[in-house]
């Protein structure tokens, strides 16, 4: 008998009975929440364009074949004479390793022996857009929330700065990428105004006159030594205002990337000024009522950076009408089969960023500033306007208004040393940007007599070059500017090859160098009038 019953306990322990109190029968089941099954696997990110099961990919490469000619027609035709208009062929065959177009036939692909210098970084950038389609949750992505006051930030690099902020483990280079690629705008900024910055006199990156401006600044940005560095103790403080010219890419990023420059001053009050001609601007209040149907893939197309401007699309709008939170996460915006369709090339002026999304607190502003604008009340700390206009149509605005212990410029790769493409001089010849009245010419003496910094990228070492040596004949600018940070590499860069439409083999890194300028100050002396 004692056998029996304790057979039938064991039983019991092993297969419990279900029980449910009166109670429990009006509770909610809870709903356990899956990640989505990716459309690729890590080991299946490498497809050749034309057969990506991506349709803004295949676009892509259509619009490659269009454009970039074949690199060994190229060479051949270099000795041909001009009369007999003798043109390379068009790119058709996609190499095996890469998967971009970039010859126009098997045979001139096998010749060309130039083409394995650069065949990995393409076969890179491939995988990487593709794993940003591929339906991952993308972990490097998620932002992290306000900083510690215990924690001190490190400027030094990528990899010190997320360790110090507490960003997720990049345990991949293609997670380095990925995330550099989001926060390059707005680490290069908070970089350079930072007290910890990595720009010093030490290393010769930053000038004494420099050290005065950015003094002047940080002033502002944070608090007295030995203060917490408290979002209180910056209540009676003035806003810093960015003004960001010939915005493009990053007028398009989500909000709560540029919030991440709050959390480096978290005393200071930010208002960031998107002003150009392709400044993103939020959708139409009628199409946010508009459900879409969701496309199996996700886009984030980046089309290298060129000739004029900032021009890598990083991850575009996402779905923001609720409150901002501390931390947010980006991820793809999901498109529709149209959207995914249409392709615009990168040339040699990129496209404009398509429309961000309306926040709840989204407001017009044409009637403040004369043209299509709008400003968004982030949070207590941040504002952002954009503004859809070229600098000069404002500048009367904020003329009597700017103040160096407030106020800076920041121009991502504006291409000063470019040809104009609207202006020639008197030969007929295209002139520089920097001298071009429609363009930067007249914008950059007024820079000047505010006497608030200006910062400037380029996207690689050439470009910088190009565009220092552009300001030694410019008009109004040789002569007239103090050095405020010297040119060199910016440790803020994005690490993210971008890859030329209109010839593969032209590839940059977004923000690889900075440098910095200001209006020249000249000293006033008294004179004696009886000579002593």
């Amino acid at each position: 008998m004692n056998i029996r019953l304790a057979a039938r306990h064991s039983l019991r322990l092993a297969h419990p009975r279900h029980t449910r109190s009166f109670f429990g029968l009006f509770k909610r089941k809870e709903q356990r929440f899956t990640e989505p099954k990716p459309f690729l696997s890590e080991d299946n990110l490498f497809h050749p364009f034309s057969k990506s099961p991506f349709p803004a990919i295949r676009a892509r490469g259509e619009a490659i074949k269009q454009l970039a000619p074949c690199p060994v027609c190229s060479s051949s035709h270099e000795h041909v004479h001009a009369h007999t208009k003798a043109q390379p062929k068009a790119v058709g065959f996609e190499c095996p390793d890469c998967g971009w177009p970039t010859h126009c036939s098997e045979e001139h692909w096998a010749a060309d022996k130039e083409h394995q210098k650069y065949c990995s970084r393409l076969r890179e950038v491939n995988e990487d857009e593709h794993d940003l389609r591929s339906g991952r949750k993308i972990h490097e992505f998620d932002l992290p929330g306000p900083q510690d006051v215990e924690t001190a930030i490190s400027f030094a690099n990528w990899d010190v700065f997320w360790y110090t902020r507490g960003f997720p483990s990049m345990n991949t280079e293609r997670s380095r990428r990925h995330s550099s690629k989001l926060l390059t705008y707005p680490m290069t900024i908070g970089s350079i105004l930072h007290q910890f910055s990595g720009l010093t006199l030490s290393n010769q990156r930053l000038t004494s006159e420099g050290s005065r401006s950015l003094a002047a600044l940080r002033t502002t940005l944070h608090v007295k030594p030995g203060t917490p560095e408290t979002e209180e103790a910056g209540s009676d403080k003035p806003q810093v205002r960015l003004f960001i010219l010939g915005a493009r890419a990053e007028s398009s990023l989500p909000p709560h990337v540029w919030e991440q420059l709050c959390m480096l001053f978290p005393s200071a009050l930010l208002h960031l000024h998107f002003i150009g001609p392709q400044v993103s601007l939020p959708k139409p209040a009628d199409e946010m009522k508009k459900p879409t149907k969701p496309s199996p893939s996700t886009s984030t197309t980046s089309p290298p950076e060129q000739k004029t401007d900032s021009s890598t699309s990083t991850s575009s709008s996402s779905t923001q009408d609720s409150e901002p939170s501390t931390s947010r996460s980006t991820s793809p915006t999901t498109l529709t089969e149209t959207e995914e369709k249409s392709y615009v090339p990168n040339v040699y002026e990129p496209p404009t960023p398509a429309p961000i999304a309306r926040l709840k607190r989204t407001r017009e502003e044409i009637e403040i500033y004369g043209v299509p604008s709008y400003t968004v009340p982030y949070t207590h700390q941040l504002t952002i306007t954009g503004m859809q206009a070229n600098y000069l149509e404002v500048h009367h605005l904020f003329r009597d208004t700017f103040d160096p212990y407030t106020d800076a410029f920041v121009l991502f790769s504006p291409g000063f040393g470019f040809p104009s493409p609207a202006s020639v001089d008197e030969n007929g010849s295209p002139v520089l940007q920097i001298v071009s009245p429609t363009e930067w010419g007249p914008v950059i003496p007024e820079l000047l007599a505010t006497k608030c910094p200006i910062f400037v990228t380029g996207f690689s070492p050439a470009d910088v070059e190009r565009d220092v040596r552009s300001l030694s004949n410019a008009p109004g600018v040789a002569g007239e500017f103090d050095w405020v940070i010297t040119p060199g590499e910016n440790e803020f860069g994005s690490i993210k090859w971008e890859v030329a439409d209109f010839d593969p083999r032209v590839m940059v890194k977004t923000n690889w160098g900075v440098w910095g300028i200001r209006g020249k100050t000249r000293e006033i002396r008294e004179k004696s009038w009886f000579g002593l």
